[in-house]
């Protein structure tokens, strides 16, 4: 890889950018994706994630471009299986940013410059698309996954700690080997979460995460991804993701005021639903009514450790990372460039 010259240490180092594109029943729209990426990007890793169609068999035969290398998994991974399997690929051959892209063409290969801006100036360790940006962004976008992501989003916030991410199962991302090598690939989940998890994962790392506005393209190609039965499982995992989070951020990393307001505002409140509950259940069968004194005692811990939840909140949202993970381990500060494709 082109480093800076010694002699010249302003000039811009030359960043190796590789393209991973899991594929699954992908033919009809691969080739459009592949011709869409520019020469920025100098190699392509196209997962066969055990297609049925055979996409892998389709791209070596139809796609003459040389910077495309076909993976094959024998048994179906899933999108986040697949997705790993070229993040190690692009590891192992060196390359310092792979972005991700889906095979249905719903995202402009035309974008990836964008997408790569702040990972290449030093300003972030992962960047995503971002299809709420603005109301164009998202008018095309069936109302389903609309009513899905939003609550997605705000699930994802309390999970991954990133409150100013939106649309987190954007599967348009770029991504710096610094934040890669830290994660726990083997642990990350392979399904249709895998973009979530990937920000809880790159939120334990305290990785800088920027979101880049994109427009998404929705033609025929048929979602795997069904709304009734994803968002349910996806809460679940979100849930304990975000108890992870904050036994992790506030219990073993460090303890500080945070700590304290997390702790007494659930005591708070679960004292005051508890004692409320018992004097109500015991009025109900005596049928004495409560005194105003019993109603202040159970209301007044509620109230107070809804106070402090709500300061806690207020601390965590500016808990976010500042400091890129490439700039921590040394890597220049200034614009880079990209590499070209090499013939």
């Amino acid at each position: 890889m082109p480093q800076t010259s010694a002699d010249n240490p302003t000039d811009a180092v030359a960043m190796s950018v590789a393209a991973v594109i899991p594929c699954y029943r992908e033919t009809a729209h691969i080739e459009g994706v592949l011709a869409s990426i520019g020469p920025e990007v100098s190699r392509i890793y196209v997962i066969d994630d055990a297609c049925p169609d055979n996409t892998g068999d389709w791209v070596e035969e139809r796609v003459n471009d040389p910077r495309v290398e076909v993976i094959r998994h024998e048994t179906n991974k899933g999108v986040g299986g697949a997705t790993i399997s070229g993040y190690r690929k692009a590891l192992a051959d060196g390359h310092d940013i792979v972005v991700k892209l889906d095979g249905d063409g719903q995202m402009d290969g035309a974008l990836i410059p964008g997408l790569i801006a702040p990972v290449l100036d030093g300003r972030a360790d992962y960047s995503k698309g971002n299809r709420f940006h603005a109301v164009h962004g998202f008018s095309s976008m069936p109302g389903s996954r609309i009513f899905g992501n939003l609550v997605l989003s705000l699930m994802s916030k309390f999970s991954s700690g990133y409150w100013d991410i939106l649309d987190p199962t954007n599967g348009f991302t770029a991504i710096q080997h610094a934040a890669l090598k830290r994660l726990p690939l083997d642990e990350i989940d392979e399904g249709y979460y895998f973009e979530s998890d990937m920000l809880f994962r790159l939120g334990m790392a305290r990785a800088v995460v920027r979101d880049i506005a994109m427009t998404a393209h929705y033609g025929e190609e048929e979602s795997g991804i069904r709304i009734p039965k994803v968002v349910p499982v996806f809460i679940l995992k979100h849930m304990r993701n975000t108890w992870q989070r904050l036994i992790v951020t506030y219990f073993i990393r460090e303890t500080n005021v945070a700590t304290l307001q997390l702790i007494l505002g659930k005591l708070l409140i679960l004292f005051g639903v508890v004692f409320g509950a018992v004097n109500w259940i015991d009025g109900s069968f005596t049928g004495v009514p409560a005194t105003a004194g019993t109603v202040i005692l159970a209301a007044l811990p509620i109230i107070l450790g809804s106070q402090l939840l709500i300061a806690f909140l207020n601390y965590d949202t500016r808990n976010v990372p500042h400091e890129p993970l490439q700039r921590l381990e040394g890597a220049e500060a200034e614009p880079h460039t990209t590499t070209s494709p090499k013939e």
